[in-house]
């Protein structure tokens, strides 16, 4: 097999302007950005559970447009979810119908300053855990957290007896200034009662994802 002539080296993108936030649709911006988590993620996963609900509780409401078309590398916070082999995860969403989708990845379990590469492979991820993303309705049943986006996998038309639609996830901004870094907080829902599941998980901003996602509709 004949190797690929290596490319010439691009130019390195301009770093962002003093003060300026990042613009995660600036090209310039996104090549920045290494393919590992941030100064701040690392700080995050850091945090215990008392600080982090802290830091979720301050947090804003993230865009939904700024979600859409977009993947992020995602981290559970509790240290035995890479014993299960969930320890790292993407996350991504698509706009569809007027509504905001999303999706899970599995990636590799390797070290959490390496780089996230999905399974079965980077090219070809493996999409599942389907869910909707919409603001918190006070009046639904799902309205604890008021200011997050609501992560409603039991409306994301999953396969029959999924376990995954017991899931309700809250979404937030964690810094005013940076919609790359959001926070959630998972609860499972059975029946009537909506359990709480005392893990945090930490998003940030990976790349840019497909504009539509085939999946199935067996909900």
């Amino acid at each position: 097999m004949t190797a690929t002539p290596p490319a010439a080296a691009a130019a390195p993108a301009p770093a962002p302007a003093p003060g300026r936030t990042p613009d995660a649709a600036d090209p310039a911006d996104r090549a920045a950005r290494p393919d590992r988590p941030g100064e701040r993620v690392l700080a995050l996963a850091r945090s215990s559970p008392a600080a982090l609900e802290e830091v979720f509780l301050r947090g804003s409401t993230p865009s939904l447009a700024g979600l859409a078309g977009w993947e992020f590398r995602g981290l559970n916070t509790p240290p035995w979810f890479r014993l299960l082999g969930i320890k790292k995860f993407i996350k991504g969403f698509w706009a569809e119908g007027g509504r905001t989708w999303g999706y899970n990845c599995p990636v590799e379990q390797n070290a959490t300053t390496a780089p996230w590469v999905a399974r079965p492979d980077d090219a070809h991820p493996r999409r599942f855990g389907f869910y909707t993303v919409t603001p918190v309705d006070a009046t639904a049943r799902d309205n604890r957290y008021l200011h997050a986006l609501l992560l409603d996998y039991g409306q994301g038309r999953n396969p029959r007896l999924d376990p995954s639609a017991g899931l309700r996830d809250y979404l937030v901004q964690v810094d005013a200034g940076d919609p790359d870094v959001l926070l959630g907080k998972a609860y499972y829902a059975v029946g009537p009662l909506r359990l709480p599941t005392f893990s945090f998980f930490i998003l940030e901003r990976h790349r840019r994802g497909p504009e539509r996602v085939e999946r199935p509709d067996l909900g």
